[in-house]
C-alpha cells in the first residue's frame, strides 16, 4: 500500500474519530442536564469536558499522524537492474566447464537464487552443485546466506 493511501487512511479514521467524538459529547451533555441537579457546579460536567479534551488531543494526534505520513513520508521503491552477461564474459573465461554453466543459471536469475532451486532445476546432484558453488565462493564470486533449510546464492557484483 502507498504512502499516500495510508496517510489518507489515517486522516480518515481521525475524522472518524472526531465524529465519534461529537455524537457522543452530544449525547453525554443530555444526560448530565438531566441527571445532574448541581447545576453548573456539577462534577459531571467537569468529567465531560476532561474527557472531551482528551479524546480531542487523541483525534488530533491520529490526524497529525495522517497528514505527516500523507505529505513527508516517501514511497519505497525497489529498481532492480537486469543483469547483462556480457559484464561477465571476462569472469566466465577463467571459469571451468561446470562451473560456468552454474555462474549462468545464477545470471540467468537475476543474481539471485535459492540452492535447492538450482539443484532442481539442472542435472546435476546435490554434492556436486554444492562442491561448484563452494569454488565460486572461494574465488569471491558469489555468495551464500541461510535462509531456513536452504541457502540462496547471491551474486557478489564486481
Amino acid at each position: 500500500m502507498k504512502n499516500k493511501h495510508v496517510g489518507l487512511l489515517v486522516i480518515s479514521v481521525s475524522l472518524l474519530i472526531a465524529l465519534i467524538i461529537f455524537i457522543f459529547n452530544k449525547a453525554l451533555k443530555k444526560i448530565v442536564l438531566t441527571s445532574c441537579t448541581h447545576g453548573a457546579e456539577c462534577t459531571m460536567w467537569t468529567t465531560l469536558n476532561v474527557q472531551t479534551l482528551i479524546s480531542i488531543i487523541l483525534m488530533i494526534f491520529v490526524l497529525l499522524i495522517g497528514i505527516y505520513i500523507f505529505f513527508f513520508v516517501k514511497d519505497n521503491s525497489y529498481v532492480t537492474k537486469k543483469i547483462n552477461k556480457k559484464n561477465y564474459s571476462s569472469i566466465l573465461l577463467d571459469l571451468s566447464k561446470d562451473e560456468k554453466f552454474i555462474y549462468e543459471k545464477i545470471i540467468d536469475s537475476q543474481g539471485t537464487i535459492y540452492q535447492s532451486s538450482l539443484v532442481d532445476n539442472i542435472n546435476y546432484t546435490k554434492v556436486k552443485v554444492t562442491r561448484i558453488l563452494d569454488k565460486l565462493e572461494g574465488k569471491n564470486l558469489i555468495e551464500r546466506k541461510r535462509r531456513g533449510m536452504t541457502n540462496i546464492v547471491i551474486l557478489k557484483h564486481k
